[in-house]
């Protein structure tokens, strides 16, 4: 057993900005003690932060009472009001005291450490690795393409280190071949994905940590069954192969429905974790959606029921404001959109909360099953102005700038791939994007959402002119080479750029 237990709710390892600007190190306890006097967290890990704001959102529903299943509608807003006016600006310490007090938050305490299951030191035969662990380090027979590390020699991960990764497993956890695992004479060594893999999380963002978890908080709906909710800490280690119990508001909703299981291994004194089990917790994940997720809904009569919401998934290709119309139109029951149920309850806002109401987005760009790309972060300005629920003629202004910028978009795509095939004398065209269109779109939308800020705030200039001026710099940046090099260049060029300011007046 290691001389320290590393216990997270004491222990520095949640990166913290304070309203002041500078950066420490704080245990899950104090990040609540003293959420009023931080601007937000600062881990550097995208999926990390994605997964501790739903932990610490869980935190904060049940020192607050505002997971109470019992409330309706109006006296839940009405509660969360009272927090974010109250007049000492905190949570009350008492109470986040008692509930710390009240579990087990260390990362490796022999019985019950913090999100991990104990169990698995006897029914996996072998660890994992740390580099298994640890995003972006390789592991078995991966290459080591940014990393330094080495599979014939791994280092110890720091444990607050190992807390981050950690939860990305939990939260963005990869499908398929995993360290085998024995369960009563039973071994499988396949694991599904995490509930968050492939997505792109859209927290609101206040002035205040304080302020950032008590907006964020999912509503209470009558879509939760009425049974008893919990989080992974709260109750007692689950059978793998037995029933899962059902999603319930908002513990399991937002911390309970890993289809991982892990345990870390701390070296002598509890600094680092030296190795770690990263193996199947079970075969049966819970479909739920997600409060923070954006769906595209498919009313298609072949699309199954349980199938017809489908998260927007991460892309490091498209910028966050092409989704802001998604996100703050509130829709209906023809829409093909569903924005994030967290979102439902920004109107019931203090103003002086809504005023500076941002949106926060955490990416991690995989695919379905193993491979991981890249993570990012994103931010929009104050978006308050433009919530459909408070000024209707702003949020069509910004629905009408998004499409004529995707339609504008499309077009450039279509005219740069037909002026290649002209330019290069050819009917076929390659697998992947032609390098005029790959080109263009790399300098139309860094153009595009300029224009779009700009168009937001003069709601007299035509949106489709704008960004058709927009395509047509970016189409002669993309082909300004070819057009000295290739006989046909020119021509191509000029009949595209045609098309393009054709479709700006249609």
């Amino acid at each position: 057993m290691p001389d320290d237990l590393f216990p997270t709710d004491q222990r520095p390892c949640i990166p913290v900005r304070w309203v002041s600007g500078h950066q420490t190190l704080l245990g899950w306890r104090d990040v609540l003690l003293h959420a009023h006097e931080i601007e937000d967290l600062a881990l550097p890990l995208p999926p990390a932060a994605s997964a501790a704001l739903r932990v610490l959102t869980a935190f904060t529903a049940r020192i607050t009472d505002l997971d109470d299943p019992d409330m309706s509608a109006g006296e839940w807003a009405d509660h969360r009001h009272h927090f974010l006016t109250s007049p000492h600006g905190g949570f009350d310490a008492d109470r986040v005291h008692a509930y710390f007090d009240r579990y087990t938050f260390s990362l490796y305490d022999p019985d019950r450490p913090f999100l991990q299951d104990p169990r698995l030191a006897h029914q996996c035969a072998t660890p994992s690795g740390v580099n298994k662990l640890a995003y972006g380090r390789p592991e078995g027979n991966g290459l080591a393409w940014l990393s330094p590390h080495r599979d014939t020699d791994p280092q110890p991960l720091p444990s607050h280190q190992a807390l981050w990764h950690l939860l990305i497993h939990h939260f963005y956890g990869a499908a398929g071949r995993c360290t085998p695992r024995t369960v009563d004479g039973t071994t499988r060594a396949d694991a599904k994905a995490g509930p968050l893999r492939s997505t792109l999380s859209f927290h609101p963002l206040a002035d205040t940590l304080y302020q950032t978890l008590l907006a964020g908080l999912p509503p209470p709906s009558q879509q939760w069954p009425d049974a008893e909710d919990a989080c992974p800490w709260e109750e007692a280690l689950p059978d793998p192969f037995g029933p899962q119990p059902p999603v319930t508001w908002p513990g399991r909703l937002l911390t309970g429905r890993s289809c991982h299981a892990l345990l870390l291994v701390p070296d002598d004194d509890g600094s680092h974790t030296t190795d770690a089990y990263v193996t199947w917790a079970t075969h049966h994940p819970l479909p739920a959606l997600d409060p923070y997720l954006l769906y595209d809904v498919h009313t298609a009569r072949a699309v199954p029921a349980t199938r017809r919401h489908r998260p927007r998934l991460a892309d490091t290709d498209r910028a966050l404001w092409r989704d802001l119309d998604a996100l703050l139109l509130a829709g209906d029951e023809t829409s093909r959109t569903h924005r994030p149920d967290a979102f439902t309850t920004l109107n019931d806002l203090s103003p002086e909360v809504r005023a500076g109401l941002r949106v926060r987005a955490h990416g991690f760009d995989q695919d379905p099953k193993t491979v991981n790309k890249t993570w990012y972060t994103a931010l929009t300005p104050p978006i308050w102005p433009w919530l459909q629920d408070n000024n209707p003629t702003a949020a069509e202004r910004l629905v009408e700038c998004r499409i004529a910028a995707e339609a504008t978009g499309a077009l450039l795509d279509t005219v740069s791939r037909t002026a290649w095939k002209t330019a290069n004398n050819t009917t076929r065209l390659p697998k992947t994007l032609t390098p005029f269109t790959r080109q263009a779109r790399t300098a139309y939308w860094p153009k595009a959402e300029t224009t779009f800020w700009h168009l937001l705030d003069h709601p007299d200039i035509p949106a489709r002119p704008a960004f058709t001026t927009d395509a047509v710099n970016a189409l002669r940046t993309a082909t300004r080479v070819a057009l000295h090099q290739q006989f046909r260049a020119a021509e191509a060029i000029a009949c595209a750029i045609g098309q393009l300011r054709a479709g700006a007046r249609t």
